[in-house]
């Protein structure tokens, strides 16, 4: 008798909450493989992010690709814009066509119970929707002043992002690097 197959373990995101840009570049941090890399990661990391994109018919080849595209082209112009230098013409390029891609309108809908309400539309593909979502996102941060607080986590090896609301934040999470960081202090102070 054979076992049953046991089921792919989703991955495990390190850190969600930050703005929507800042979530799709944290999907690769430093020690692990990309946590995107394939439909059912993506899959995943879609069903965190449902509030924010709603939710998305598929996550196939075609939405892998169009993700990591502009996953891409959004962390090379971030690293340029947090410097405060001119983003590289490539990736605002890809950014400007994924958003391009599936153009967004108001549609108007009756609804019994809230009455008349102007609904987001994007036409499109699948992953041309989500490429252009995302790179809206991109946008959004890139043309935010704040921009330039973007912060890479202080912690040893960690390369996540986060856009810190109070100045003195230093780590992704202060329950993981943060405590990691105060437990390599205390032990330097300690040595025999």
């Amino acid at each position: 008798m054979t076992a049953a197959p046991t089921p792919a373990t989703p991955p495990v995101f390190p850190l969600t909450g930050e703005p929507l840009v800042l979530d799709l570049l944290n999907t690769r941090p430093a020690g692990t493989d990309d946590l995107i890399a394939g439909p059912e990661g993506l899959a995943a990391w879609l069903t965190l992010q449902e509030a924010r994109l709603g939710p998305v018919a598929k996550a196939g080849p075609a939405e892998v690709a169009a993700v990591h595209a502009v996953r891409e082209a959004a962390g090379a112009a971030l690293a340029a814009a947090r410097r405060g230098e001119r983003p590289p013409a490539g990736a605002l390029r890809a950014l400007n066509e994924a958003s391009a891609g599936a153009p967004a309108h108001r549609e108007l809908v009756w609804m019994p119970e809230t009455g008349l309400t102007a609904a987001p539309h994007r036409a499109g593909t699948p992953a041309r929707r989500l490429a252009a979502e995302l790179a809206e996102a991109a946008a959004d941060l890139l043309t935010d002043p704040r921009v330039r607080g973007v912060r890479e986590c202080e912690g040893a090896d960690c390369v996540l992002l986060f856009l810190p609301a109070h100045p003195r934040r230093r780590w992704c999470v202060a329950s993981a690097c943060g405590n990691r960081a105060r437990v390599a202090r205390y032990y330097a102070r300690h040595k025999p």
